[in-house]
């Protein structure tokens, strides 16, 4: 698109409050929420095609229908909020404010007009230990946020400061269906990190 018609294309503030439990270890990261015309829930990963609930249940549950309401074509909100408060997991986006290029939720048709406050982040998760980033696009602004040169492998981490503090970056596939892999498949390369904080 040239410059004419980027600035045609709407401005969408981030919808969400950063969910940020105070007991939070780990730090989740993605870009920016779907359009409200995919929530099948008005909160993260809210695409009944997302696979990130079903990640969770399989992992904790062994069981990926564990957070899904699957009459009702939705995710069991109230029940992913308190076990996330309860383990400890946080999650907001990299992206305040956003254009969507191509009308999509896909990275590559995003145009971060404004990115989060991911020092704020960090100062009010203390005892976070990692930050897990699902995506191409949320990995590169947090690298780049935090000078980190060295891009993780699937599933792996590198080592970041942060003030007084070493914190780990995790880089873990999309759970967005676009990305060409089996929920199962997608479980197993998440694994390890959970098994490390959890």
């Amino acid at each position: 698109m040239d410059k004419n018609t980027a600035m045609d294309v709407e401005v969408e503030a981030h919808p969400f409050e950063p969910f940020l439990p105070q007991n939070a270890r780990l730090l989740m990261l993605g870009t920016f929420p779907p359009s409200p015309k995919r929530w099948c829930m008005p909160w993260y990963y809210p695409n009944f095609q997302n696979d990130m609930w079903r990640i969770f249940g399989l992992l904790f549950f062994g069981d990926k229908q564990h957070f899904v309401d699957e009459a009702a074509k939705t995710f069991r909100l109230e029940d992913i909020q308190t076990f996330l408060q309860k383990k400890g997991v946080a999650i907001f986006d990299t992206a305040l404010r956003i254009r969507r290029m191509k009308g999509t939720a896909s990275d590559k048709d995003l145009k971060i007009e404004e990115p989060s406050d991911l020092d704020a982040m960090l100062h009010a998760l203390p005892h976070c230990k990692a930050v897990l980033t699902a995506g191409q696009l949320a990995t590169r602004v947090f690298s780049d946020h935090f000078g980190i040169h060295e891009t993780p492998v699937m599933g792996s981490y590198v080592e970041f400061s942060f003030e007084d503090r070493t914190l780990r970056l995790y880089r873990q596939p999309s759970s967005s269906r676009a990305y060409p892999m089996r929920v199962e498949q997608k479980a197993e390369i998440y694994r390890p990190m959970f098994e490390e904080f959890f």
